[in-house]
């Protein structure tokens, strides 16, 4: 009986936590990633440590690109792996092609050699390519970024051609995703907007509460409607049309990034052992205010409230559709 009421009353404050958000919507204003000085600064932790230096300092080579925006090109292309290999024999962290690299790779260790496989040399390579085609279409109408990203998937000429962004699904598309990540690597200026997806997602989540916890449960029938902590996560935003990537690591980038004393109801908060790599979370929920979430926390527990302030916690991702429809759904082999 003193379980049932604690849950009760708990539900009680989520419910009251929920209208809030909405609430708070009104006095928020989004902002665009960046720093005082104009120079976009990343999300905590966003990019793995090992490359950050590398993207901060490339990505700010010429005005089409930012360290956002770089770094948004790389995890699309590669998801930081830089021994992985596509189909078409594309190769390292930046995926160039034998072709494009002999013609446009760079030293940038200046070690003495140009290594496709070497992310000193890979990653300046990816951003002086970008410099150079924005150079090429810098007369082209239209958003100087924008082009050159549509260049760097069609070809200078076709942008050129047809005066802008080339009228290919694939190419539109590509444009939309890496601006669409940007958003995701940088480090928001001012508040982020509030979510209106999250009263729905913090309702489903608490219609689990008290179920047991499953490793690789997604709330399927044949799992008994069991979930681990990603799996919940998944559901929830599902459950109001948003399609989240299956694991923690991926789901950081499904939106920007609000800072701990900013967080809302509906935001996912993430945990990690290494609070520098977005790629090392193991662990999220679903934030509901005054410092705690819902969370399918581990095996022999059950879908719970639990604390967010812990020694682990790494930060947190407000949820776009927009976010989340930019994630790549397959990313190249080792």
């Amino acid at each position: 009986m003193v379980a049932g009421g604690a849950i009760g009353v708990c539900l009680g404050f989520v419910a009251l936590l929920v209208v809030g958000t909405f609430s708070a919507a009104a006095g928020l204003v989004g902002g665009a990633g960046g720093s005082k000085n104009g120079t976009v600064a990343l999300a905590k932790g966003a990019v793995p440590a090992l490359y950050q230096g590398l993207v901060q300092r490339w990505g700010n080579l010429c005005p089409a690109i930012n360290p956002a925006l770089l770094a948004a090109q790389l995890y699309q292309e590669s998801g930081w792996n830089p021994r992985a290999v596509s189909p078409a024999d594309a190769m390292g962290i930046a995926q160039f092609i034998p072709g494009t690299w002999a013609g446009h790779g760079v030293d940038g260790d200046g070690d003495g050699d140009r290594d496709v496989w070497d992310p000193e040399d890979a990653i300046p390579s990816a951003a002086s390519y970008d410099c150079e085609l924005a150079g090429y279409v810098k007369k082209v109408p239209g958003d100087p970024t924008d082009n050159m990203l549509a260049a760097y998937n069609a070809g200078a000429y076709a942008v050129i051609n047809h005066g802008g962004i080339p009228p290919y699904t694939e190419t539109q598309n590509y444009v939309r995703i890496i601006r669409s990540l940007e958003k995701s690597f940088a480090r928001p200026l001012g508040r982020v907007e509030p979510s209106r997806q999250a009263a729905g997602a913090i309702h489903y989540a608490q219609q689990k509460l008290g179920t047991p916890y499953l490793w690789g449960g997604t709330g399927t029938a044949a799992q008994n409607g069991r979930f681990d902590c990603s799996g919940l996560t998944q559901a929830a935003y599902e459950s109001v049309g948003i399609d989240l990537p299956r694991v923690a690591n991926d789901q950081y980038n499904a939106g920007p990034h609000p800072s701990r004393d900013e967080l809302l109801p509906g935001d996912l908060v993430f945990f990690s052992d290494d609070l520098t790599n977005s790629r090392t979370i193991r662990h999220v929920g679903i934030y509901v205010g005054g410092g705690y979430m819902i969370d399918a926390p581990r095996t022999g527990a059950v879908i719970r409230f639990d604390r967010i302030d812990t020694p682990d916690y790494f930060g947190a991702t407000r949820v776009t559709a927009e976010g989340a429809a930019a994630l790549p759904t397959h990313l190249p082999g080792a």
